[in-house]
This record gives structure tokens, C-alpha cells and sequence, in this order.
């Protein structure tokens, strides 16, 4: 039994990327980006995902390179600690507790030993006030070490970290807020302040929104929320301070920064344009536009060479030198909403949701990457307020992935709905879905709802609408001629000229049931017969849902006046009813446990049960803050093994939901956590890792398939084996090389594991010997067979016989048997050649 697998919410694969600056390493391979509660490690040139640092237990909030070691980097998060990571080969080094939450991050070669931090005045996550501080990180031999040595800097700062910056090589920081722009002088311990008259009048908006100091002289950059750029100089006397202006942008500017040699200003916001400001000649700029989405952050490389600009779409976008787009690193797109639900796609295992506009994102959860982008509006995408464009508002997949059904949808003003529903089927050399039907107007009215029949003998979708009606599509297999599968509608159904909500197949596809208001109605999808109403307590239906497995008898539903009920379907009667405010209800396709997601005031719960038992399995309380719309489960690639009840219901399927701040979300035992701690921990790679080229050519696979070729080929001789998966090869060539001990020391060891000894290859010569003195002795024609066995005592033809149990040969025979092995075959292998 596991003694406590606590169940957490973490936040999962798809978060936010875009949430703080990345950090670019000194030699541009690599690139770090804050990802919910991990620190991701990408390579520049393949956007590939190298490391994920896992280590902290809530959200990270920055990033900031190690100014004494290029190969590591400081984390910090609200959990209230620093870490220090070995981003290279994806350790964690240190952990430091501050013991307060911690906003932003910075450092400063100028300051050893020191980083500064944003945490609130007040130890509570919920304050408004915040204040930055100077944090003295202790010496010590501990991987877990108290940070208590805090001094405070500057009070009642902004917690975003582009509001502050470090400049002329540390010697003072610049923070901004609101109207006001403090900075702060190390040497003589003393800030200015400086404040800026709001503007109304003249419709301008002074507000800072970030801040960069030139690395080299005496000025700061500071953007405004009208689209201006100040540059200010003379700050260092109050009284005398200068600024000049620059302005391009429309728009608020999110994001400044100087380059490694403050000769170029970087400047990004909603235009989704890098502008590129000469700092010497201020009207000369450069611009690289379309860039696809507003751009939210800028980081630069030390050595000036890479630029890269995160985006409102959680993208990454790699510049080269402000020139072109050398890698874009995807994660899950965000929009406003998710209209379609979470859905996951049965062949790549995939959640599908809403992407950009008109088309649907596959996100692997797996590797936490975006697979790639369906377009299904086909139609170009104007950026423009107040226009009305076609969205993607439904998606459903049936149960084999071959067919994936959309709706789409568009409403003017002064005109009708208009409404799309398309079926794509599934392209095997494309490796995507294909538009196969297009359907105009499906409907009078909106579509509500949309489900396959999980059915293997048909392949049905039912679409239901407000105008009353729910329909029945059905694919016509044409494959006997030219014009190949069609969909076509086959039943068009109604109950008493009442608007249909939501509606359900059953696990076996036999049973469909359709909520029409107050009225759950179960059908035949087989000959389209209403087989019986059920009834239920006041309140329109909102949602359905069927048992599964030993549970498919029952049949779930909540309504708008609060309540969760049960119905038996042998018995067709309500099994149980309870008062719940059940905002989603979910089944779990691989067990019988359904998750059901409670509105409680300001935040949800959860409980996960199944239907035929009265107690829940597992229950939390304040789930996230919020109403949770969108949730699925996702079948696991490797079933877990927990022994407690509380957590069992995780073992085949993970329960991903999104909260209403649009954070994807999922639950995570502490027994996961460990093992998955302790693999990325393991250095020394052992006989369970996958098989790769290396031990190919050095494991023992290699040595088996070895053996047997000798065998095959030659009988007579046995081989010492080479110790070709000794401890010495292994730990050069899995460990890392600046852990390794020095190359004197392991040479002797590794030359030593290849060497034969003497003693054995003194053994592979006395067979040889052996066998010219029996073949004298066959010649004479006095041997005996048992002396000529007793002399060959050591040699590989004879041992193997022996041990299976071959029956002995006589003198005749054996006397043959060394005659036919003597005769020259040459004569075979030319007449081959020939």
C-alpha cells in the first residue's frame, strides 16, 4: 500500500510560455521559458524540447541567467523559493527558501551572491502592495539552504518584471508604476523619483508599462501605454533630468530592450511588428512586421546574435539579428474561449480545441507541443474590430478517428444565422483530415450539440438544434464507384415541439438519449423508435451522460434547478437524486468513474463516483477559483500502478480541465511525482533505458547476436567475450563529462576491460594444437576414440554434444567426419564467382 499519494492540481502540459521573458545561454543553442510550474529547456535550432525542470510546486514567475557560471540559471516562483539549475544537463543544484511569494527575479554581476526580488509587503499572495528586495544567498554544502537575509530596496513596485531593470553595469535599477519612475543608486543608497501628469486632456496615456536601461550609459527607456517611447537622461540630479521622445506604435508598448551593446532599441505591442531603433540616430528604425500575434516580450542573446519575441498567442518566435524567422516554438493557443470543448482525438491521442481563428489546434499532451493546425473556415482572417467572421463552435470524432465532424457559424447583423456543418475524413498519406461533405444550413437554428455513435457497424453522427429537431447523418459507402463515402441525413426526430439541449449515445452505440427541456427521451438509433421518457425533478436538462462498463445501465443528467440524478435503465426509474450544482459532467471512456464539477460561490469542486455506488472515490474542495466549462479525460500511454483507493481512479485515464483564466490543469500524484523526480535525476543509464545505437554496438544485444554467428560459423573454436557492457564503457559514455573522474584515472580501467587475458588465449591454442596430434593420430590408425575425446577435452566441438546429450560416434565415423571437414571446397566459392 502507498502510504500518502496525495493528490495535487498542477498546471499541465499546454501552459503558458508566453508568461515571463525567455532567457537565451551564451552560446545561443539554447533557450529557457517559464512553463506553468517547469522551467523548459528548448533548442534554438530544432525547437525541440530538451529538459523540462521540474521542481517547483506552483507557478514559476521568472528566469534570470547566472552571472558567475554561463551554464546555469536561477528560478523563482510563487512557492516562495530560488532554484539553481544546471540547465545543460537538466539538474537542480540548489534550492533556496525565502519563504515568501516570489513575482520577479533579477541579477547583476555587480552584485555577487545576490538576487533581487519581488515579493508582497505582506506575506500573502492576495496583497496589492509589493516590494523589491535584495537577497543574500548563503554558502553551504546543502542542496536545501534558507535565504533569510533579506534588505529591502525599493517599496511599492509592480510585480511584473518588465517594470524594472538594472543599469550601467548594476550600478543603479529603474523601476516603473503606474506614473512614476524611481530609481535607485547602489553607491549612495539613495532614488529619485519621478512623476509624469496623467494626460487626459489631451486624450494621451503616460502610463509606464516597461522599462530597459542602456547597459553602458547613463538611459533609461520607458514605454507608455499611449504607444510613446521616452529615453531619459540626467536622471542621476532630480531637478535636472531630460527626456526625448520616440513614437511609432498605435498601440501600448509592451515590451523594451536594449542590445548586448546598447547600439539598437527593441520595442513590440499589439502591431505584432519588431522595431529595431538605432539609439545613436533616433529616427532610423528597422522592422521585421508580421510576426502573427502582439508581441508581449523580448530577449536577446549576450552575443547579440539571436532575437526573440514572445507573443500573445503563447508562441515563441527565434530571430536571427532582426533579419529573418529561424524557429517558432508553438504552445497551446488561448483564445478568449473554447467553443468547441476539449475533445481528444483517438489516433494521436491529441487534444483538440480551438486554435487560431477558424481553425482547430492538435496539442500533444505528451510531449507538449502543438502537432499542427486544421483550417476549417478556409477562409482568410481579417484582423479588424467589430467585423463578423466565421467561427469553429463544434467538434466531435468518432470512436476510430477516421471522421471528424465541425460546425461553424457566423451572425450579422441585420441578417440570419448562417451555418456550416463538414465532415472531414482522414487522409493516410496526408497524415490529416480532408473535407469530404459540406453541409449549408443543417439547421433552422443553432446547433447545440453534436455526437458519433460509437457503434462499429454504422458510422452515425446526430446533431441536435433550438429549432426543435435533432437529425441523424449517415455515411453512404460508395466505394463500388467513382463518387466514393457521402453523408446524407437519415432521421430527423422531435418531441412535442420542444427545443432539444443535449444528447448521448450509449457505450454500445444501441441507445441514444436526447434531453428535450424537462424531458430525457431515450430512442433506437437502430429503427429510430422512442423506447420511453424518463422524468426528472423541475429544471431544464443541461447535460447527459451514460454509464460505462459494469455501470452502462445507468443514466446521468443534471438540470438548471441544481440537481444530479440517476436513472435506471432496466427499471426505467430514477435511481437517485441529489441536490448538486453540477456545472459539467464527464465519463471516463476506460472505467466506470464519472467526474462531476461543482459551482460553489467563487470556485469549483470536484467529485469523482461511480454510479452505482452511494460514496465518491475522490472529493476536492476549491478546486480552482471560478466556474469549470471544458474538461476531458485522456486515456494514459502506461497504466499506473497506485495501490490506494483515493487514487485508483487515475490509473488508465488523466482528467485535464480548463479554468476560467484559461490555465489547462490536471491532477498529479505524489508517487508520479517521485518517479518521474527520480528519472530525470538517474545519470548512469541502466538495462531498462530504450535501446539505442550505443548499446547497439555495445550492449548485449550485441553480444548475443555475436555468439551466434560464431557458433554458426565456426564450431570448433569458443571465444573469450570481450566485457563489451562493463561498468568503465558504460560510465564513458552515458555520464556526463564534467562529472566524470579525470582520464587518467579511468584509462587503465577502460584498456583493462578490453584486454584478453593470458590464460585464455592460451586455451584458444591448445584445441588447435590438440586436434593436428589426433589427425597423426588417425593416420596411423591406432587411436581410440575415447583418448582423442579426453585429449579435446577443452575444445567447443565436443562440449556442446555432450551437453545434449548427442549419441557417441564410433572410430569409422569419426574418422569421416574429420576427412570431410579436410576436403578443399575452393572450387565452390570460384564457380559462385563465375
Amino acid at each position: 500500500m502507498v502510504a500518502h499519494a496525495e493528490i495535487r492540481v498542477v498546471h499541465c502540459g499546454g501552459s503558458k510560455i508566453n508568461f515571463r521573458e525567455p532567457v537565451i545561454t551564451n552560446d545561443s543553442r539554447f533557450l529557457l521559458c517559464a512553463s506553468g510550474e517547469s522551467v523548459k529547456v528548448y533548442s534554438s535550432s530544432s525547437e525541440e524540447c530538451i529538459h523540462d525542470l521540474q521542481g517547483h510546486t506552483d507557478l514559476v514567475s521568472g528566469i534570470v541567467r547566472n552571472p558567475s557560471n554561463h551554464l546555469q540559471v536561477y528560478s523563482c516562483s510563487t512557492d516562495g523559493t530560488v532554484r539553481l539549475w544546471d540547465f545543460t544537463d537538466g539538474i537542480l543544484i540548489k534550492t533556496f527558501i525565502i519563504g515568501y511569494p516570489i513575482y520577479s527575479i533579477y541579477v547583476s554581476e555587480k552584485h555577487g551572491g545576490v538576487v533581487f526580488v519581488v515579493i508582497p509587503m505582506a506575506n500573502d499572495k492576495s496583497s496589492e502592495l509589493f516590494q523589491l528586495v535584495a537577497v543574500h544567498l548563503p554558502r553551504s554544502v546543502d542542496q536545501e539552504v534558507e535565504a533569510r537575509e533579506l534588505s529591502a530596496v525599493l517599496y511599492d513596485v509592480s510585480p511584473y518584471p518588465g517594470a524594472a531593470s538594472f543599469g550601467r553595469e548594476g550600478e543603479y535599477i529603474a523601476a516603473a508604476k503606474g506614473l512614476q519612475l524611481e530609481v535607485f543608486f547602489f553607491k549612495k543608497q539613495k532614488s529619485y523619483r519621478f512623476l509624469l501628469k496623467s494626460g487626459i486632456k489631451k486624450g494621451a496615456k503616460n502610463e509606464f508599462t516597461c522599462v530597459s536601461c542602456h547597459p553602458k550609459e547613463d538611459c533609461i527607456a520607458t514605454g507608455h501605454a499611449d504607444g510613446k517611447i521616452r529615453l531619459w537622461r540626467n536622471f542621476n540630479q532630480k531637478k535636472e533630468y531630460t527626456y526625448s521622445t520616440l513614437h511609432w506604435h498605435h498601440g501600448a508598448v509592451n515590451t523594451l530592450h536594449f542590445t548586448p551593446e546598447g547600439t539598437n532599441l527593441l520595442s513590440g505591442g499589439i502591431e505584432s511588428v519588431l522595431v529595431q531603433w538605432c539609439y545613436t540616430q533616433e529616427n532610423q528604425k528597422d522592422f521585421l512586421p508580421r510576426l502573427g500575434a502582439a508581441i508581449t516580450h523580448i530577449a536577446v542573446s549576450p552575443d547579440g546574435s539571436l532575437f526573440c519575441t514572445s507573443h500573445s498567442d503563447n508562441k515563441i518566435t527565434i530571430i536571427q539579428s532582426c533579419v529573418k524567422v529561424s524557429a517558432i516554438i508553438q504552445g497551446l493557443v488561448k483564445g478568449e474561449g473554447v467553443r468547441t470543448d476539449l475533445t481528444i482525438d483517438p489516433r494521436s491521442k491529441a487534444l483538440v480545441l480551438n486554435g487560431k481563428p477558424g481553425h482547430l489546434q492538435f496539442y500533444s499532451l505528451h510531449h507538449d507541443k502543438q502537432l499542427y493546425n486544421l483550417d476549417i473556415v478556409q477562409q482568410e482572417y481579417i484582423h479588424e474590430e467589430g467585423l463578423d467572421q466565421f467561427e469553429v463552435v463544434k467538434a466531435a470524432f468518432d470512436t476510430r478517428g477516421d471522421w471528424l465532424a465541425t460546425v461553424e457559424e457566423r451572425k450579422q447583423k441585420g441578417s440570419e444565422l448562417e451555418i456550416n456543418l463538414k465532415l472531414w475524413a482522414y487522409d493516410e498519406q496526408t497524415q490529416s483530415f480532408v473535407l469530404n461533405t459540406t453541409v449549408t444550413a443543417p439547421h433552422e437554428d443553432r446547433i447545440t450539440a453534436m455526437c458519433f455513435s460509437p457503434s462499429p457497424e454504422t458510422t452515425m453522427l446526430v446533431t441536435i438544434s433550438f429549432d426543435g429537431h435533432f437529425k441523424a447523418w449517415l455515411l453512404a459507402d460508395h466505394s463500388d464507384t467513382k463518387e466514393g463515402a457521402s453523408w446524407s441525413c437519415d432521421f430527423v426526430g422531435g418531441y412535442h415541439l420542444l427545443k432539444p439541449g443535449c444528447c448521448c449515445f450509449s457505450a454500445d452505440g444501441s441507445l441514444l438519449a436526447v434531453g428535450f427541456q424537462e424531458v430525457v427521451t431515450v430512442w433506437s438509433p437502430a429503427s429510430w423508435e422512442l423506447l420511453t421518457t424518463l422524468s426528472q425533478p423541475p429544471g431544464a436538462i443541461r447535460d447527459l451522460c451514460f454509464g460505462r462498463l459494469s455501470c452502462s445501465k445507468y443514466l446521468l443528467g443534471t438540470s438548471t434547478k441544481n440537481q444530479l440524478s440517476c436513472w435506471n435503465l432496466l427499471t426505467c426509474s430514477l435511481e437517485w437524486s441529489t441536490p448538486m450544482d453540477v456545472s459539467l459532467l464527464q465519463a471516463d471512456p476506460l472505467s466506470e468513474n464519472i467526474a462531476a464539477f461543482c459551482s460553489q460561490s467563487d470556485c469549483s469542486d470536484l467529485f469523482v463516483f461511480k454510479p452505482s455506488e452511494p460514496r465518491p472515490l475522490y472529493s476536492q474542495r476549491a478546486l480552482c477559483t471560478g466556474q469549470v466549462q471544458h474538461a476531458v479525460f485522456a486515456p494514459r500511454d502506461q497504466m499506473l500502478e497506485s495501490c490506494e483507493e483515493r487514487a485508483q481512479w487515475l490509473n488508465r485515464s488523466q482528467l485535464y480541465f480548463l479554468t476560467q483564466h484559461m490555465d489547462l490543469m490536471t491532477f498529479s500524484t505524489k508517487t508520479e511525482e517521485d518517479r518521474l523526480l527520480a528519472s530525470s535525476k538517474q545519470l548512469v543509464v541502466d538495462d531498462s533505458v530504450a535501446v539505442t545505437p550505443f548499446y547497439l554496438l555495445l550492449g548485449k544485444h550485441r553480444q548475443q547476436q555475436q555468439e551466434k554467428q560464431e557458433v554458426l560459423t565456426n564450431p570448433m573454436a569458443e571465444r573469450t567475450q570481450l566485457p563489451q557492457g562493463s561498468i568503465a564503457i558504460k560510465e564513458l559514455l552515458y555520464t556526463p563529462a564534467h562529472v566524470l573522474p579525470s582520464a587518467s584515472f579511468l584509462c587503465s580501467m577502460f584498456v583493462r576491460s578490453l584486454l584478453i587475458s593470458s590464460s585464455s588465449a592460451s586455451e584458444e591454442k591448445e584445441p588447435v594444437e590438440e586436434e593436428m596430434e589426433s589427425e597423426e593420430g588417425d593416420s596411423e590408425g591406432e587411436a581410440d576414440p575415447r583418448d582423442a575425446r579426453q585429449d579435446l577435452g577443452g575444445s567447443a566441438a565436443w562440449g556442446p554434444g555432450e551437453e545434449l546429450g548427442a549419441p557417441a560416434l564410433t572410430k569409422a565415423q569419426e574418422r569421416e567426419l574429420r576427412r570431410v571437414k579436410n576436403v578443399d571446397h575452393s572450387w565452390l566459392s570460384n564457380l559462385l564467382e563465375c
